[in-house]
């Protein structure tokens, strides 16, 4: 029976036992007489634990009875059934049962309503807890801003205790009291520092009123001034035929200097180093600058907003045509130009030689790889008859490679453009350089620039220093390698013809009477020449780069071919060239198979100083093909004569030795002893 049901249910009535149970009585009547009660107040007079005991007992009875019913009807005796079940007793039970099922009912109902309100209780407390943790909160919040408070005082830097005390009167530092108190010595100091600043700004509109007047003077002189700078360009103008006359070219020094201002800041070093150096070392030596002025003014000029005037044409341009967009590689080959890119300004260097020989250097600074390039160039004063075997003396590509030991200008100084290239698709810079010019080191450094490869910095400056102390040194060599190159390029055409030029300061190396005779010079691939099966030693020896120059000599006598393989380094003649020999005669003799063939490479290739001749040493590489010939000469005339052969020897005697041979290995004298004119062993 639920909890509803039983609030419905009408209170109970107990009449009295004096009552008489027949008849109606009317309810005025029972409200006198009768006695109301409520189970929910009986609730609280009976224990639960008695209410349980009876209702056990009271389940016990109706078990036994059910099987007492049970067992009557088990044995078909209908009749006494009808008096236990009319009994009064039997049902006292049932409502005993249903009694005790409301009383539980309102029991539960009592707990539920008791938990309800004590749950109430419970959620008011919370709620009051919440309300204080909240204050709680709220005034540490409030005690931490007080704690962390900081007065605008603590960011005045104020002079120090032991200055405020030195330099402030008594009557603000007052001593006696601010010494014991934090909080009064700090207004003094805030006093004292209110009085400085106001001495301070006192000052300071003194200043700025001498300030205005001196600016007024400077205006007044720049007025002046101003006027003055017509006046002198007249002057400039009138004494130009005095400088032209004078050799002193002032004014345009002058435009070259303002020129010189739109330079970047490695061409900039060059041209200001390279003319002090002209002015001091070299008066032949000129610098000049070529390029677009414009151009190079417009790189630091910001890009103008001109949208509003090509709006139009844009618009007319969409409704004709439509862009199709580039493709990758069109967008790569923009990129590498891009990067590539040069400055409009550059810097040009005439160096004029003894023979009136020019060497025109171009100077160009990469601006987004921030490196340096050079382009170079030979004029003569009369036209020179090129030899086959000369094609590369001269040109740009290679006149200028390997002046420093190994600087080959092919690839880039700076470490950092590798990765640049990555980004681009550029493998290697050698692809380029025609275009743009080689990236020497020493051009860097004329530029003072300075790539360190152990430490690499971010920002590469250009140091005047740095190029100061490479620009005579370069300049000499540059003097140098020009000349070097003028002077075998008049030998070649010679030793195209078959001569063998040879200085009258240098016949005294060489008997008087030489046979041998050169017949052929040609110019060889380096790929052909690492082919050779006699330059392998040269080329095992890594002398053989690919930066050198290679030629083939051919020596005749009679049946006797001497060929002779040579290496001519870009360094000539400070460094030497190699030869590598092969006879033809009577079999194929090298210096594998024959000692008196590496005694020969040995005579020119290791004592070549015997034969530099007077300083610059040009007619070292004619000074040693002829002493090739005078060795060949000797081989073929010391060798032995085979007495089965009848007729005359192929090769008579005409050179005079102190001993045909010596050794075991039987080695031929091929020292040249002047002025006897013999020769002996060395």
């Amino acid at each position: 029976m639920s909890s509803e049901s039983s609030k419905k249910r009408k209170p109970k009535v107990i009449r009295s036992d004096g009552a008489p149970a027949e008849g109606k009585r009317n309810r005025s009547d029972t409200e006198q007489e009768g006695k109301y009660y409520s189970e929910e107040a009986e609730v609280d007079l009976r224990d639960p634990g008695r209410d349980y005991e009876l209702y056990k007992y009271t389940c016990q009875e109706l078990q036994r009875l059910m099987a007492e019913i049970q067992d009557l009807k088990s044995r078909g005796g209908k009749d006494v059934l009808s008096e236990p079940l009319s009994s009064v007793g039997n049902c006292v039970h049932f409502m005993t049962l249903k009694k005790l099922n409301r009383l539980a009912h309102i029991r539960l109902k009592k707990g539920r309503d008791q938990t309800h309100e004590a749950k109430q209780k419970v959620d008011a407390y919370h709620l009051q807890l919440q309300n204080l943790l909240y204050e709680v909160m709220h005034l540490q919040k409030e005690i931490t801003k007080c704690l962390e408070f900081k007065s605008k005082h603590e960011e005045i830097d104020l002079v120090s205790l032991e200055e405020f005390y030195k330099e402030a009167p008594p009557d603000i530092s007052k001593a006696e009291v601010t010494m014991g108190d934090p909080h009064q010595q700090t207004l003094a100091r805030l006093d004292w520092e209110l009085e400085q600043r106001k001495r301070l700004a006192e000052k300071y509109r003194e200043c700025l009123s001498n300030k205005e007047k001196i600016l007024k003077e400077i205006e007044v002189k720049k007025e002046y001034l101003s006027s003055l700078q017509p006046r002198l360009n007249s002057i400039m103008q009138a004494s130009l035929p005095v400088q032209e006359y004078l050799f002193m070219p002032f004014d345009q020094a002058h435009k070259q200097y303002e020129t010189a201002r739109h330079l970047p800041p490695p061409l900039y070093v060059l041209f200001v180093q390279a003319t002090a150096y002209g002015q001091a070392c070299d008066k032949t030596l000129s610098v000049a600058i070529e390029g677009s002025v414009d151009e190079a003014k417009a790189l630091f000029k910001p890009p103008e907003d001109s949208q509003d005037d090509e709006s139009d044409s844009d618009a007319e341009e969409e409704q004709t045509t439509k862009r199709r967009r580039p493709t990758l590689g069109v967008q790569l080959d923009d990129k590498r130009k891009e990067m590539l890119k040069r400055h409009p300004l550059s810097v040009m260097l005439d160096l004029k030689c003894k023979d009136d020989s020019v060497l025109h250097l171009t100077f160009y600074y990469l601006m987004n790889l921030n490196i340096m390039t050079v382009k170079a160039k030979v004029t003569t004063a009369t036209e020179l008859i090129t030899p086959i075997s000369a094609g590369d003396l001269l040109s740009p590509d290679s006149v200028l490679s390997c002046l420093y030991p190994g600087d080959h200008g092919k690839k880039t100084p700076n470490p950092a453009n590798q990765y640049q290239f990555d980004k681009v698709g550029i493998l290697t810079l050698s692809d380029y350089v025609l275009e743009l010019g080689h990236p020497y080191l020493w051009v860097q450094k004329l530029g003072g620039l300075h790539f360190p490869k152990e430490q690499p910095q971010q920002t590469v400056i250009a140091d005047h220093s740095l190029s100061a102390s490479h620009m005579e040194t370069t300049m000499k060599l540059l003097k140098t390698r020009v000349q070097s190159r003028l002077a075998l390029h008049k030998q070649f055409a010679s030793l195209e013809h078959g001569i063998v030029p040879v200085t009258s300061d240098c016949q005294y190396l060489f008997p008087a009477k030489v046979v041998s005779r050169l017949v052929k010079w040609v110019t060889v691939a380096h790929e052909d020449y690492m082919e050779l099966h006699f330059t392998k030693d040269i080329v095992d020896a890594g002398l053989a780069g690919d930066t050198n120059l290679y030629y083939m000599a051919l020596i005749e006598r009679g049946t006797a071919k001497l060929q002779a393989a040579v290496v001519l380094n870009p360094g000539y003649s400070s460094i030497p060239p190699v030869f590598q020999l092969c006879l033809n005669w009577k079999g194929e003799k090298t210096n594998s198979n024959d000692d008196n063939i590496r005694a020969m490479e040995g005579e020119v290739n290791v004592c070549y100083k015997e034969l530099c001749g007077p300083w610059p040493s040009h007619q070292l590489l004619t000074n040693q093909l002829q002493r090739l010939c005078v060795l060949l000469d000797v081989y073929l005339e010391t060798e032995s004569h085979d007495d089965s052969v009848e007729g005359p020897k192929e090769f008579p005697q005409e050179k005079m030795c102190l001993r045909l041979f010596r050794g075991p290995s039987r080695m031929k004298p091929f020292k040249y002893n002047h002025p006897q004119g013999f020769f002996s062993h060395r």
